[in-house]
């Protein structure tokens, strides 16, 4: 099959995935990977607990974020899951139609 025969993959796509994966679509293809390890979970647990008291809650640092994990980003046709994400609260919309985030983070 061509690239040009291939279906670009759609939000209604993720839904297929079994649980215990995490799908993206990047560049119009589904891609599916399995749940992080309990080593990367726990590293980015300890990154959270870092970022949140300055930068969410104004605790030694700026605050008026909002930061969340593992957020479903929409990147113009992309649709990516990133390990952590910020926004400045004044940009971060709490409710869209859509799951997928699509204020780009600071």
């Amino acid at each position: 099959m061509t690239d040009a025969a291939k279906n670009k993959a759609t939000y209604e796509d993720l839904y297929d995935i079994a649980d215990n994966m995490i799908g993206e679509i990047i560049d119009g293809e589904l891609i599916a990977a399995p749940r992080p390890s309990r080593r990367h979970s726990s590293t980015i647990a300890k990154i959270t607990s870092t970022v949140l008291p300055p930068y969410e809650y104004g605790r030694g640092g700026p605050g008026g974020w909002i930061i969340l994990v593992e957020p479903e980003i929409e990147f113009g046709e992309n649709i990516l899951v990133t390990n952590l994400a910020g926004w400045k609260e004044e940009r971060f919309i709490w409710e869209e139609e859509q799951n997928p985030i699509s204020v780009i983070p600071d």
